[in-house]
């Protein structure tokens, strides 16, 4: 849904095809479910699509809408590890790995150049958010996945997650200054001196870990 706005009218083209393929019994039965977000339930709605009005059925939460390999695969993704693995397959079966892989596949996965590989290991039942403080340290994998990462709110409730992304320096300005507003003052007074994130990030982290001291120097002489 969200490469659907990807500026690659390729991957645009690829995400709309591949929504198209879900059949819509199996969109209204996972719609019904209530879990599903309400944006996602006013998306598909816009295209015609609503929640099933009998209740779901059970359903493996690991399993895919649309089984993206190849008909006569022998071994499941969960099976393949390591580069050589990754780099024999397609790109069906990468997609797929991404998904419903293993943690060493999507660590690998998620610096994959293809931006639709790197947005279905974010979007795997799968992955933790160990794993997201992972990739949000990591400085070799695209701004478009520190901006998915710095987007999901519940990834942001890790504080791991939020201190990985600000001190990262390839995670956009913009996003590291909001961010910085939630450090302590210990990391404050790291971030402050770290040459390696950009000098107007370390002046605003310099400024905030002087306004708090000064702040609670106050608040100590008026007790």
């Amino acid at each position: 849904m969200l490469l659907l706005e990807d500026p690659d009218r390729e991957i645009r083209e690829t995400a709309d095809e591949t929504l198209n393929k879900i059949p819509t019994g199996v969109l209204e039965t996972f719609l019904a479910r209530s879990d599903v977000p309400v944006d996602l339930r006013e998306f598909f709605g816009d295209r015609g699509i609503f929640p099933a009005e009998i209740p779901p059925i059970e359903v493996d939460e690991d399993a895919a809408l649309i089984d993206v390999s190849p008909e006569d695969a022998d071994e499941d993704a969960d099976r393949m590890s390591g580069t050589q693995e990754l780099a024999a397959m397609n790109f069906p079966q990468r997609l797929r790995a991404a998904m419903k892989g293993t943690r060493e596949q999507r660590a690998i996965l998620i610096r994959d150049p293809n931006k639709m590989i790197c947005a279905s290991v974010l979007s795997s039942p799968k992955v933790s958010v160990p794993e997201v403080e992972s990739f949000a340290r990591m400085q070799n994998v695209s701004e478009d996945v520190l901006r998915i990462i710095g987007h999901n709110r519940a990834w942001l409730k890790s504080y791991g997650v939020v201190l990985a992304l600000t001190k990262n320096p390839k995670c956009p300005l913009a996003m590291s200054m909001q961010l910085m507003t939630r450090l302590t003052t210990k990391d404050l007074a790291k971030l402050s001196v770290d040459r390696n994130v950009p000098e107007a990030l370390r002046i605003s982290s310099r400024r905030r870990s002087w306004r708090i001291s000064r702040g609670r120097t106050r608040t100590g002489t008026r007790d």
